[in-house]
């Protein structure tokens, strides 16, 4: 009787566990589509003029709308769209009311050649961006290729002569029919919590399934000695 209670005890303590983890992911689920849903509300938001000053992270998806000229060189940051392939995304210094900044004005697909930016004045609207894609693993860019493996904001700032601010465009006025747009999105953001619940509950059924079977298999060696 004691060995069957300590299965018992092993079998529910066990599940109870796993069912706790998926209830903790049920929460993080939560917790995370609100964190989702902010910020696409303040992606979608009415554009603004760019602020004077900025905090990349209370400004951090601001839609902005500026207007000047592009200048200098355009850097290519190697990417994949889904659907599409290998490309580049298009990073050009933009002078604008005495201030500089980066613009991400789109994709195009790795083989076509890195579009020149409209001429003359052109209107910006697009949100603010400091991506964080660099780590110890990427590589330095190919200068010599104008090849980028990140938007490493203060580099390509250092390069293009502006302030470490990034614009990534949703629309130009002209447009660019040569670019593609590749706004900000929450699409790129992770959201596994429900595949991990499900995989926690999952568990925690087999986990309690095996210790019947096993419980059962055990009382039917007892009662057969």
């Amino acid at each position: 009787m004691s060995r069957a209670l300590f299965l018992i005890i092993i079998g529910l303590g066990g599940a109870a566990i796993l069912v706790s983890l998926g209830v903790w992911q049920v929460q993080r689920l939560a917790w995370k589509q609100a964190i989702i849903a902010d910020i696409d509300t303040r992606i979608l938001a009415e554009p603004v003029p760019l602020p004077a000053v900025l905090d990349p992270q209370a400004d951090a998806y601001l839609p902005v709308m500026i207007t000047g000229s592009f200048r200098g060189d355009t850097m290519r940051i190697l990417v994949s769209q889904k659907h599409i392939g290998a490309g580049y995304r298009l990073i050009t210094a933009l002078d604008t009311e005495g201030r500089s900044v980066l613009v991400d004005r789109g994709f195009i697909p790795v083989g076509q050649n890195a579009a020149l930016p409209p001429a003359g004045p052109v209107s910006v609207t697009g949100n603010l961006q400091w991506p964080q894609e660099t780590d110890g693993f990427t590589p330095e860019p190919d200068l010599a290729n104008n090849i980028w493996f990140a938007r490493d904001v203060p580099s390509l700032a250092q390069a293009l002569g502006t302030e470490p601010v990034l614009v990534v465009a949703r629309g130009l006025s002209p447009q660019d029919p040569a670019v593609t747009p590749f706004p900000v999105d929450t699409s790129r953001i992770p959201n596994d919590h429900l595949q991990y619940a499900i995989t926690w509950f999952s568990l925690a059924a087999i986990w309690l399934t095996m210790s019947l079977l096993f419980l059962r298999r055990r009382r039917g060696q007892r009662s057969e000695s």
